[in-house]
Protein backbone atom coordinates (compact mmCIF):
# COMPACT_ATOMS: atom_id res chain seq x y z
CA UNK A 1 0.00 0.00 0.00
CA UNK A 2 0.86 3.89 0.09
CA UNK A 3 2.12 3.41 3.82
CA UNK A 4 4.27 0.17 3.65
CA UNK A 5 7.15 -0.51 6.00
CA UNK A 6 10.22 -3.02 5.11
CA UNK A 7 10.50 -5.89 8.12
CA UNK A 8 13.94 -6.88 8.56
CA UNK A 9 15.34 -9.12 5.81
CA UNK A 10 13.76 -12.81 5.67
CA UNK A 11 10.41 -11.25 6.41
CA UNK A 12 9.11 -12.24 2.79
CA UNK A 13 9.59 -11.00 -0.65
CA UNK A 14 7.38 -10.27 -4.10
CA UNK A 15 7.96 -10.73 -6.88
CA UNK A 16 10.91 -8.98 -8.51
CA UNK A 17 8.89 -6.35 -11.75
CA UNK A 18 7.51 -4.96 -8.36
CA UNK A 19 9.68 -4.00 -5.49
CA UNK A 20 11.77 -7.21 -2.93
CA UNK A 21 9.95 -6.16 -0.22
CA UNK A 22 6.54 -6.85 1.90
CA UNK A 23 4.24 -4.31 1.63
CA UNK A 24 1.62 -2.96 4.27
CA UNK A 25 -1.51 -2.39 4.31
CA UNK A 26 -4.03 -0.77 6.17
CA UNK A 27 -0.98 1.86 7.46
CA UNK A 28 2.41 1.27 8.42
CA UNK A 29 3.30 -1.16 11.85
CA UNK A 30 6.00 -0.10 13.09
CA UNK A 31 8.08 -2.83 15.25
CA UNK A 32 10.79 -1.18 16.25
CA UNK A 33 10.30 2.64 16.89
CA UNK A 34 7.84 3.72 20.16
CA UNK A 35 8.28 7.61 18.91
CA UNK A 36 6.27 7.13 15.95
CA UNK A 37 3.45 5.03 17.78
CA UNK A 38 3.04 7.68 19.91
CA UNK A 39 3.32 10.52 17.58
CA UNK A 40 1.57 9.42 14.89
CA UNK A 41 -1.66 8.32 16.77
CA UNK A 42 -1.78 11.59 18.60
CA UNK A 43 -1.22 13.79 15.41
CA UNK A 44 -4.28 12.06 13.74
CA UNK A 45 -6.54 12.23 16.71
CA UNK A 46 -6.06 16.40 16.66
CA UNK A 47 -6.70 16.16 12.46
CA UNK A 48 -9.94 13.92 13.40
CA UNK A 49 -11.54 16.42 15.57
CA UNK A 50 -10.64 19.34 13.78
CA UNK A 51 -11.70 18.11 10.55
CA UNK A 52 -15.17 16.69 11.97
CA UNK A 53 -16.46 19.75 13.30
CA UNK A 54 -15.39 21.24 10.15
CA UNK A 55 -16.86 19.21 8.03
CA UNK A 56 -19.79 18.86 9.76
CA UNK A 57 -20.83 22.85 9.53
CA UNK A 58 -20.04 22.55 5.91
CA UNK A 59 -22.59 19.96 5.59
CA UNK A 60 -25.11 21.73 7.76
CA UNK A 61 -24.80 24.90 5.95
CA UNK A 62 -25.26 23.38 2.60
CA UNK A 63 -28.08 20.75 3.66
CA UNK A 64 -29.93 23.92 5.36
CA UNK A 65 -29.59 26.03 1.97
CA UNK A 66 -30.19 23.37 -0.28
CA UNK A 67 -34.22 22.45 1.89
CA UNK A 68 -34.58 26.29 0.78
CA UNK A 69 -34.43 26.07 -2.82
CA UNK A 70 -33.56 23.69 -5.66
CA UNK A 71 -29.89 22.01 -5.03
CA UNK A 72 -27.14 23.18 -7.73
CA UNK A 73 -24.51 21.19 -9.45
CA UNK A 74 -21.30 23.33 -7.54
CA UNK A 75 -23.49 22.92 -4.23
CA UNK A 76 -23.55 18.84 -4.69
CA UNK A 77 -20.17 18.85 -5.59
CA UNK A 78 -18.63 20.60 -2.70
CA UNK A 79 -21.12 18.21 -0.67
CA UNK A 80 -20.11 15.26 -2.37
CA UNK A 81 -16.38 16.26 -1.04
CA UNK A 82 -17.33 16.83 2.25
CA UNK A 83 -19.00 13.83 2.45
CA UNK A 84 -15.49 11.71 1.31
CA UNK A 85 -13.95 14.10 4.10
CA UNK A 86 -16.21 12.79 6.74
CA UNK A 87 -15.87 9.72 5.83
CA UNK A 88 -12.25 9.21 6.19
CA UNK A 89 -12.02 10.96 9.31
CA UNK A 90 -15.04 8.51 10.90
CA UNK A 91 -13.15 5.25 9.31
CA UNK A 92 -9.79 5.43 7.94
CA UNK A 93 -7.65 7.70 10.30
CA UNK A 94 -8.81 6.10 13.28
CA UNK A 95 -7.98 2.74 11.79
CA UNK A 96 -4.68 3.82 10.60
CA UNK A 97 -3.40 5.71 14.04
CA UNK A 98 -4.89 2.16 15.88
CA UNK A 99 -2.42 0.69 13.35
CA UNK A 100 0.16 2.56 13.87
CA UNK A 101 0.34 2.82 17.68
CA UNK A 102 0.95 -1.29 18.07
CA UNK A 103 3.52 -3.33 17.00
CA UNK A 104 1.41 -6.01 14.69
CA UNK A 105 -2.07 -6.43 13.66
CA UNK A 106 -4.64 -6.61 15.36
CA UNK A 107 -7.97 -5.14 14.15
CA UNK A 108 -9.08 -8.37 12.22
CA UNK A 109 -9.84 -9.87 9.29
CA UNK A 110 -12.38 -7.91 7.77
CA UNK A 111 -10.74 -4.35 8.67
CA UNK A 112 -7.47 -5.79 7.08
CA UNK A 113 -9.26 -6.85 4.01
CA UNK A 114 -11.48 -3.65 3.28
CA UNK A 115 -9.31 -0.54 5.31
CA UNK A 116 -6.68 0.51 2.15
CA UNK A 117 -9.59 -0.13 -0.13
CA UNK A 118 -11.21 2.13 1.57
CA UNK A 119 -9.03 4.92 1.89
CA UNK A 120 -8.14 4.61 -1.40
CA UNK A 121 -11.64 4.72 -2.74
CA UNK A 122 -12.46 8.01 -0.71
CA UNK A 123 -9.59 9.93 -1.90
CA UNK A 124 -10.24 9.43 -5.81
CA UNK A 125 -13.71 9.96 -5.30
CA UNK A 126 -12.41 13.32 -4.28
CA UNK A 127 -9.99 14.05 -6.65
CA UNK A 128 -12.83 12.73 -9.26
CA UNK A 129 -14.90 15.11 -7.91
CA UNK A 130 -12.55 17.67 -8.06
CA UNK A 131 -12.16 17.25 -12.15
CA UNK A 132 -16.23 17.53 -12.33
CA UNK A 133 -16.59 20.84 -9.99
CA UNK A 134 -13.44 22.45 -11.85
CA UNK A 135 -16.01 22.18 -14.91
CA UNK A 136 -18.86 23.18 -13.12
CA UNK A 137 -16.91 26.14 -12.39
CA UNK A 138 -15.64 27.00 -15.93
CA UNK A 139 -19.28 26.21 -17.12
CA UNK A 140 -20.41 29.09 -14.78
CA UNK A 141 -18.06 31.66 -15.43
CA UNK A 142 -18.45 31.26 -19.23
CA UNK A 143 -21.81 33.26 -18.41
CA UNK A 144 -22.17 33.83 -14.72
CA UNK A 145 -26.01 35.92 -15.55
CA UNK A 146 -27.02 32.53 -16.80
CA UNK A 147 -28.75 30.07 -14.74
CA UNK A 148 -28.10 26.44 -15.08
CA UNK A 149 -30.96 24.35 -14.66
CA UNK A 150 -29.84 20.62 -13.36
CA UNK A 151 -32.18 17.88 -12.65
CA UNK A 152 -31.88 16.32 -9.15
CA UNK A 153 -31.38 12.83 -11.15
CA UNK A 154 -28.95 14.00 -12.94
CA UNK A 155 -26.41 15.43 -10.38
CA UNK A 156 -27.02 12.08 -8.18
CA UNK A 157 -26.12 9.77 -10.92
CA UNK A 158 -23.02 12.07 -11.82
CA UNK A 159 -22.14 11.90 -7.86
CA UNK A 160 -22.67 8.34 -8.13
CA UNK A 161 -21.13 7.42 -11.27
CA UNK A 162 -17.78 9.44 -9.52
CA UNK A 163 -17.70 6.75 -6.64
CA UNK A 164 -18.04 4.06 -8.92
CA UNK A 165 -15.16 4.99 -11.00
CA UNK A 166 -13.42 5.16 -7.45
CA UNK A 167 -13.89 2.02 -6.05
CA UNK A 168 -13.65 -0.09 -9.38
CA UNK A 169 -9.68 2.09 -9.87
CA UNK A 170 -8.82 0.75 -6.42
CA UNK A 171 -10.35 -2.77 -6.86
CA UNK A 172 -7.18 -4.45 -6.70
CA UNK A 173 -6.14 -2.97 -3.04
CA UNK A 174 -9.60 -4.17 -2.06
CA UNK A 175 -8.88 -7.93 -3.13
CA UNK A 176 -5.05 -8.06 -2.45
CA UNK A 177 -4.86 -7.37 0.69
CA UNK A 178 -4.91 -9.83 3.36
CA UNK A 179 -3.93 -11.01 7.20
CA UNK A 180 -0.83 -13.06 7.02
CA UNK A 181 1.88 -13.55 9.66
CA UNK A 182 5.43 -12.56 9.52
CA UNK A 183 8.64 -14.61 10.30
CA UNK A 184 8.48 -13.81 13.40
CA UNK A 185 5.16 -15.37 14.00
CA UNK A 186 3.48 -11.77 14.58
CA UNK A 187 0.42 -11.44 12.48
CA UNK A 188 0.76 -7.88 9.71
CA UNK A 189 -2.15 -6.74 7.06
CA UNK A 190 0.12 -7.30 3.82
CA UNK A 191 -0.87 -6.82 -0.26
CA UNK A 192 -0.72 -10.43 -1.02
CA UNK A 193 -0.82 -10.49 -4.46
CA UNK A 194 -1.26 -13.75 -6.39
CA UNK A 195 1.37 -15.21 -8.46
CA UNK A 196 -0.75 -15.12 -11.78
CA UNK A 197 -1.42 -10.90 -10.77
CA UNK A 198 1.66 -9.77 -10.33
CA UNK A 199 2.34 -8.71 -13.69
CA UNK A 200 -0.73 -6.74 -13.81
CA UNK A 201 -0.15 -5.81 -10.45
CA UNK A 202 3.24 -4.27 -11.89
CA UNK A 203 1.51 -2.13 -14.57
CA UNK A 204 -1.57 -1.28 -12.34
CA UNK A 205 0.94 0.27 -9.39
CA UNK A 206 2.33 2.92 -11.96
CA UNK A 207 -1.25 3.66 -14.18
CA UNK A 208 -2.85 4.24 -10.75
CA UNK A 209 -1.27 7.19 -9.76
CA UNK A 210 -2.07 8.82 -13.21
CA UNK A 211 -5.49 7.68 -13.07
CA UNK A 212 -6.36 8.94 -9.84
CA UNK A 213 -3.80 11.71 -9.55
CA UNK A 214 -2.79 13.20 -12.56
CA UNK A 215 -4.94 13.39 -14.83
CA UNK A 216 -8.00 14.32 -12.67
CA UNK A 217 -5.54 17.36 -10.93
CA UNK A 218 -4.84 18.24 -14.22
CA UNK A 219 -7.78 18.29 -16.13
CA UNK A 220 -9.12 20.67 -12.81
CA UNK A 221 -6.65 23.13 -13.32
CA UNK A 222 -6.82 23.20 -17.09
CA UNK A 223 -10.66 24.30 -16.50
CA UNK A 224 -9.65 26.37 -13.40
CA UNK A 225 -7.35 28.65 -15.71
CA UNK A 226 -10.01 28.92 -18.30
CA UNK A 227 -12.62 29.81 -16.22
CA UNK A 228 -10.22 32.49 -14.37
CA UNK A 229 -9.90 33.85 -17.69
CA UNK A 230 -13.58 34.25 -18.36
CA UNK A 231 -13.55 36.04 -14.98
CA UNK A 232 -11.03 38.80 -15.73
CA UNK A 233 -13.35 39.88 -18.55
CA UNK A 234 -14.64 43.70 -17.83
CA UNK A 235 -18.33 43.69 -18.36
CA UNK A 236 -20.13 46.68 -19.54
CA UNK A 237 -23.38 46.66 -17.04
CA UNK A 238 -22.97 46.81 -13.26
CA UNK A 239 -24.82 43.45 -12.96
CA UNK A 240 -22.12 41.87 -14.82
CA UNK A 241 -19.95 43.01 -12.88
CA UNK A 242 -21.36 41.75 -9.83
CA UNK A 243 -21.90 38.17 -11.32
CA UNK A 244 -18.02 38.49 -12.21
CA UNK A 245 -16.70 39.35 -8.86
CA UNK A 246 -19.15 36.41 -7.81
CA UNK A 247 -17.45 34.19 -10.41
CA UNK A 248 -13.88 35.06 -9.83
CA UNK A 249 -14.35 34.20 -6.37
CA UNK A 250 -15.72 31.12 -6.60
CA UNK A 251 -12.83 30.04 -8.79
CA UNK A 252 -10.56 31.17 -6.65
CA UNK A 253 -12.04 29.51 -3.64
CA UNK A 254 -12.75 26.11 -5.59
CA UNK A 255 -8.94 26.42 -6.75
CA UNK A 256 -7.40 26.62 -3.45
CA UNK A 257 -9.39 23.81 -2.69
CA UNK A 258 -6.71 22.08 -5.62
CA UNK A 259 -4.08 23.37 -4.89
CA UNK A 260 -4.28 22.17 -1.01
CA UNK A 261 -5.59 18.99 -2.58
CA UNK A 262 -2.38 18.23 -4.98
CA UNK A 263 0.39 19.67 -2.72
CA UNK A 264 -0.41 17.57 0.65
CA UNK A 265 -1.02 14.80 -1.26
CA UNK A 266 2.14 14.59 -3.71
CA UNK A 267 4.20 12.98 -1.01
CA UNK A 268 2.01 10.45 -0.18
CA UNK A 269 1.94 9.62 -4.68
CA UNK A 270 6.31 9.98 -3.91
CA UNK A 271 5.90 7.26 -1.49
CA UNK A 272 3.95 4.94 -3.37
CA UNK A 273 6.46 5.18 -6.08
CA UNK A 274 9.51 4.84 -3.89
CA UNK A 275 7.55 1.61 -2.14
CA UNK A 276 7.04 -0.01 -5.36
CA UNK A 277 9.81 0.77 -7.39
CA UNK A 278 12.21 0.26 -4.90
CA UNK A 279 15.77 -1.12 -5.97
CA UNK A 280 16.96 -4.50 -4.43
CA UNK A 281 20.30 -2.46 -3.07
CA UNK A 282 18.81 1.11 -2.75
CA UNK A 283 17.57 2.37 0.20
CA UNK A 284 14.27 2.42 1.81
CA UNK A 285 11.96 5.05 2.72
CA UNK A 286 12.30 6.46 6.01
CA UNK A 287 9.30 5.45 8.64
CA UNK A 288 8.81 8.74 9.57
CA UNK A 289 8.26 9.57 5.95
CA UNK A 290 5.87 7.50 5.30
CA UNK A 291 4.53 8.06 8.20
CA UNK A 292 4.25 11.66 7.70
CA UNK A 293 2.78 11.49 4.57
CA UNK A 294 0.00 9.81 5.53
CA UNK A 295 -1.08 12.37 8.40
CA UNK A 296 -0.63 14.89 5.68
CA UNK A 297 -3.31 13.27 3.31
CA UNK A 298 -5.70 12.94 6.20
CA UNK A 299 -4.95 16.96 6.78
CA UNK A 300 -6.48 17.23 3.38
CA UNK A 301 -9.71 16.59 5.35
CA UNK A 302 -9.36 19.00 8.43
CA UNK A 303 -8.11 22.29 5.74
CA UNK A 304 -11.25 22.34 2.88
CA UNK A 305 -13.62 23.88 6.38
CA UNK A 306 -10.63 26.15 6.74
CA UNK A 307 -10.51 27.40 3.32
CA UNK A 308 -14.54 27.68 3.33
CA UNK A 309 -14.35 29.67 6.12
CA UNK A 310 -11.32 32.41 5.41
CA UNK A 311 -12.00 32.96 1.30
CA UNK A 312 -16.09 33.09 1.18
CA UNK A 313 -17.93 35.53 3.23
CA UNK A 314 -21.21 33.61 2.78
CA UNK A 315 -19.71 30.46 4.20
CA UNK A 316 -18.27 32.37 7.28
CA UNK A 317 -22.01 33.94 7.57
CA UNK A 318 -23.52 30.24 7.55
CA UNK A 319 -20.73 29.49 9.83
CA UNK A 320 -21.90 32.81 12.82
CA UNK A 321 -25.38 31.43 11.77
CA UNK A 322 -24.97 28.15 12.74
CA UNK A 323 -23.70 28.26 15.86
CA UNK A 324 -26.44 31.04 16.59
CA UNK A 325 -28.75 28.12 15.96
CA UNK A 326 -26.66 25.86 18.58
CA UNK A 327 -26.10 28.29 21.13
CA UNK A 328 -29.64 30.00 21.13
CA UNK A 329 -31.75 26.13 21.86
CA UNK A 330 -29.40 25.59 24.75
CA UNK A 331 -30.30 29.15 25.85
CA UNK A 332 -34.00 28.86 25.89
CA UNK A 333 -36.21 27.47 28.60
CA UNK A 334 -37.21 23.86 27.98
CA UNK A 335 -41.10 25.15 27.85
CA UNK A 336 -43.77 24.19 25.16
CA UNK A 337 -45.59 27.06 23.12
CA UNK A 338 -43.06 29.35 24.55
CA UNK A 339 -43.56 32.32 22.36
CA UNK A 340 -39.91 33.66 20.54
CA UNK A 341 -39.67 37.76 21.58
CA UNK A 342 -39.39 39.76 18.14
CA UNK A 343 -36.13 41.19 19.18
CA UNK A 344 -34.79 37.89 18.29
CA UNK A 345 -36.04 36.86 15.36
CA UNK A 346 -32.64 37.41 13.91
CA UNK A 347 -31.67 34.59 15.29
CA UNK A 348 -33.94 32.12 14.33
CA UNK A 349 -32.83 29.10 11.90
CA UNK A 350 -33.89 30.50 9.01
CA UNK A 351 -31.86 33.43 9.48
CA UNK A 352 -28.97 31.37 8.14
CA UNK A 353 -27.53 32.76 5.25
CA UNK A 354 -26.96 30.82 1.79
CA UNK A 355 -23.15 30.14 0.87
CA UNK A 356 -24.85 31.53 -2.82
CA UNK A 357 -21.02 32.23 -4.50
CA UNK A 358 -20.22 28.48 -3.36
CA UNK A 359 -23.71 27.45 -4.87
CA UNK A 360 -23.42 28.64 -8.56
CA UNK A 361 -26.01 27.88 -10.49
CA UNK A 362 -28.71 28.96 -8.11
CA UNK A 363 -29.21 32.99 -8.82
CA UNK A 364 -30.96 34.28 -6.11
CA UNK A 365 -30.36 37.73 -4.69
CA UNK A 366 -27.10 38.81 -5.37
CA UNK A 367 -24.63 39.59 -2.36
CA UNK A 368 -23.63 42.90 -1.42
CA UNK A 369 -20.88 44.49 -3.41
CA UNK A 370 -17.41 45.87 -2.46
CA UNK A 371 -17.28 49.63 -2.33
CA UNK A 372 -15.58 50.11 -5.35
CA UNK A 373 -18.46 48.20 -7.20
CA UNK A 374 -20.75 50.47 -5.38
CA UNK A 375 -19.26 53.58 -6.38
CA UNK A 376 -19.39 51.85 -9.79
CA UNK A 377 -22.85 51.85 -9.54
CA UNK A 378 -23.41 55.44 -8.28
CA UNK A 379 -21.70 56.37 -11.64
CA UNK A 380 -23.17 54.14 -14.16
CA UNK A 381 -26.89 55.10 -12.46
CA UNK A 382 -27.11 58.78 -11.52
CA UNK A 383 -29.41 60.32 -9.08
CA UNK A 384 -31.38 62.99 -10.18
CA UNK A 385 -31.43 66.24 -7.83
CA UNK A 386 -34.98 66.64 -7.52
CA UNK A 387 -35.52 62.87 -6.78
CA UNK A 388 -32.03 63.15 -4.42
CA UNK A 389 -33.78 65.71 -1.93
CA UNK A 390 -36.80 64.30 -1.83
CA UNK A 391 -35.27 61.47 -0.19
CA UNK A 392 -32.93 63.26 1.50
CA UNK A 393 -35.48 65.27 3.39
CA UNK A 394 -37.43 61.80 4.04
CA UNK A 395 -34.32 60.34 5.65
CA UNK A 396 -33.77 63.90 7.50
CA UNK A 397 -37.10 63.46 8.82
CA UNK A 398 -37.80 60.00 9.77
CA UNK A 399 -41.73 59.29 10.58
CA UNK A 400 -42.72 58.64 13.88
CA UNK A 401 -45.17 56.97 13.12
CA UNK A 402 -43.06 53.89 11.62
CA UNK A 403 -41.84 52.95 15.15
CA UNK A 404 -45.20 53.90 16.47
CA UNK A 405 -46.67 50.82 18.65
CA UNK A 406 -49.94 51.78 18.51
CA UNK A 407 -50.95 54.08 14.88
CA UNK A 408 -54.42 53.05 14.97
CA UNK A 409 -55.26 55.30 18.30
CA UNK A 410 -53.74 58.33 16.88
CA UNK A 411 -55.22 57.89 13.62
CA UNK A 412 -58.33 57.90 15.41
CA UNK A 413 -57.46 60.87 17.47
CA UNK A 414 -56.29 62.60 14.09
CA UNK A 415 -60.01 61.47 12.57
CA UNK A 416 -61.49 63.47 15.84
CA UNK A 417 -59.57 66.30 15.06
CA UNK A 418 -60.72 66.92 11.72
CA UNK A 419 -64.51 66.68 12.27
CA UNK A 420 -64.39 69.27 14.65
Amino acid sequence: SMAARFPPSGAGTMNSSLAPQVHFAGGSQPHDSREWKAVIPALLGVICLAGLAGNACVIGILLHNARRGKPSLIHSLILNLSLADLLLLLFAAPLRAAAYSRGAWTLGWFVCKTSDGFLHTCMAAKSLTTAVVAKACFMYASNPAKQVSIETRTICALLLATWLVALVSSLPLWLFSALRELAAGSPACLVAVPVPAREFMAAFVKLYPLLVFCAPLLCAFLYFWRAYGRCQRRGTKTQNLRNQIRSRRLTIMLLSVTVTLAVMWLPEWISWLWVWHLKPAGPSPPEGFLALTQALMFTISSANPLIFLVMSEEFREGFKGLWKRLTLKKSLPAIDNQEIPAANSEFLPDSVPSPEPVIAEQEGELPAAPQALESLEKKEMPVFPDVEQFWHDREAAPDAQDNDPIPWEHEEQETAGLKR
